[in-house]
């Protein structure tokens, strides 16, 4: 393909010249070549884009193909070397919430360089991303909260819940990890914040289980928290309102179940993640028959 004068191939344009781990170039090879191969003015977005960013990776002539001169240092440096300059930071950091505020920060900037990190120190990073520093991430989200990583579906969005996943960006999603944020981890209820969990447990998925990452979809369904503090503490990022239960609660899980299978198909696998037990149990007993559906708490 000519652009600009500069001949661009496809996979270059949909994979940056990064190394495709999860297949995600494959499942995206019949799609239009993204817009900034013919726009002067998005090599800036490019960089903004989280799945097709690498950095001071990006080689010459990645950077004249994409309109990327002048908006990179002059330097070229491989994933490697990145890898190796991140990790010297995080290992300067003594708190884990700081270092997971990093990785999650990286992972909103070049998700790739992000599963690299997480892959190739694994035993290192784990509890930086997941559990147990994740607990205090999700009792801190609403002070550190930057950008949405997943869904949230409220009581607001009742009657709705089919328009709002397909509000998500990606449409091959074949993994969804759900929470009501009523059990998190052994924390208790932080409600709308436990967005956190699913959002940890599908970054588990890609760099331990080889799922590709735009095939993973966290959820957090928020029908308010019982929690005095958060309702009470002004950074709170959920509903201001006491727990809903009974019919009200299920029927907004039901349309969510339904919305689920009628937009992703009877495949996708849905996890129930971190909710009481209560409700944990009365879930996979009432979906288990028609949905693909598990929950590690209790199964």
């Amino acid at each position: 393909m000519m652009n600009g004068g500069n001949l661009v191939d496809n996979d270059s344009a949909v994979a940056g010249g990064v190394e495709d781990m999860y297949g995600e170039d494959i499942a995206t090879m019949g799609q239009p070549v993204t817009p900034w191969t013919v726009s002067v003015a998005s090599g800036y977005t490019l960089m903004r884009d989280p799945r097709h960013n690498k950095g001071l990776a990006f080689t010459e002539r990645e950077r004249d193909a994409h309109y990327l001169r002048g908006l990179l240092p002059p330097i070229v440096l491989s994933q490697e070397l990145q890898e190796k300059r991140i990790m010297h930071m995080l290992r300067q950091y003594k708190v884990p919430l700081q270092r997971y505020m990093a990785m999650m920060d990286l992972q909103e900037r070049n998700e790739r360089l992000f599963y690299k990190l997480l892959i190739d120190n694994v035993e290192e990073l784990l509890p930086v991303v997941y559990t147990p520093t994740v607990g205090e991430a999700c009792q801190k989200y609403g002070s550190i909260f930057r950008r949405p990583q997943g869904l949230y579906i409220s009581l607001k969005e009742k009657g709705k819940i089919l328009e709002v996943l397909k509000n998500w960006p990606e449409r091959s999603v074949q993994v969804i990890v759900v929470t009501d944020g009523e059990r998190i981890l052994g924390l208790g209820d932080l409600g709308c914040q436990g967005m956190g969990i699913p959002v940890g447990k599908l970054s588990l998925y890609t760099a331990l289980g080889g799922v590709r990452p735009s095939a993973c979809l966290p959820i957090t369904i928020d029908v308010g928290t019982n929690n005095e503090k958060l309702l009470n503490d002004e950074f709170y990022i959920g509903l201001r309102q006491r727990r809903a239960t009974g019919q009200e609660y299920a029927e907004l899980l039901h349309e969510f179940m339904s919305a689920v299978k009628q937009n992703y198909g009877e495949k996708v696998l849905i996890q129930f993640e971190d909710f009481a037990n209560h409700n944990a149990f009365e879930l996979l007993a009432r979906y288990s028959s028609s949905h693909l559906v598990f929950n590690d708490d209790i199964q």
